[in-house]
């Protein structure tokens, strides 16, 4: 059971760096340090968001708007931290 709490550790991790990468990609696209006709940047970009937009879009649709402030990242960010706190709280019942 050890090995089930590691695993779900390394998922909440993953995810976080996903949306990490999200978040630092769309900064480094929207002030041209990266350029989307560039096919590398293109694919990441496209891969990432197919990842993410399913997370996203339930979020985005109970958040009031915010005038162009997208606060869905944060939201899943916050719930990975809260899913990796009870989960290390509760570790023992994976011993």
């Amino acid at each position: 059971m050890t090995s089930l709490f590691q695993i779900l550790m390394l998922l909440i991790n993953v995810a976080f760096m996903i949306i990490l990468v999200h978040i630092i990609m769309s900064w480094l696209i929207n002030f041209g340090v990266l350029n989307l006709r560039q096919p590398v940047v293109a694919q990441i970009w496209y891969g990432i968001n197919r990842l993410v937009e399913p997370v996203y879009a339930p979020i985005r649709r109970r958040l009031p708007a915010m005038g162009g402030l997208d606060l869905a990242p944060l939201i899943v960010i916050l719930g990975l931290y809260v899913l990796e706190i009870v989960l290390r709280n509760n570790v023992s019942l994976f011993l």
